[in-house]
């Protein structure tokens, strides 16, 4: 009796790993289309997890996602109307690079700009530093310079 307790202990324990094992098979008349569910899983996110591809995703939404991408692969739809099905079901989340559009601009157009910004905040640096160490000495800091030097000569 305890051997059987035992057992279905195990079993009990081990039943979730056995579950995430599965491995989803996928059949495709021919390589290229095969290419395109790997192209296409690899560039949409899983709306669940944080910054991984469906294709890599052991989440049941990125199944979701999976299956629909391979069904509309096999209805012969082409990868601009997948990923617009994927958009507007998911929103641009989705998509690891988002489109150009209106509302994002400022995603595309911010790096650009800060890296312009940086740019021009060096060069005023370089000039700024150029201006202050090319400026002549007045008289009174001539007449100091000159007479540390002297001291130090008689010293």
């Amino acid at each position: 009796m305890a051997l059987i307790t035992r057992l279905l202990l195990c079993a009990l324990l081990l039943w979730p790993v056995l579950g995430q094992a599965a491995v989803e098979v996928r059949e495709f008349d021919d390589p290229v289309t095969e290419q395109r569910y790997r192209d296409l899983t690899a560039t949409l996110r899983c709306p669940k997890c944080e910054n991984q591809a469906i294709g890599d995703s052991d989440s049941p939404i990125a199944g979701d996602m999976r299956e629909r991408v391979y069904l509309q692969l096999q209805d012969g739809r082409s990868d601009k109307e997948i990923l617009d099905f994927m958009v507007n079901r998911f929103g641009d989340y989705v998509l690891y690079n988002p489109r150009l559009e209106g509302r994002t601009l400022l995603l595309w157009g911010l790096p650009a700009g800060l890296l312009l910004l940086g740019a021009l905040v060096v060069v005023l640096m370089v000039r700024a530093r150029r201006r202050t160490s090319a400026r002549d000495l007045s008289a009174e800091e001539r007449a100091r310079l000159d007479a540390l030097i002297k001291r130090e000569r008689t010293e």
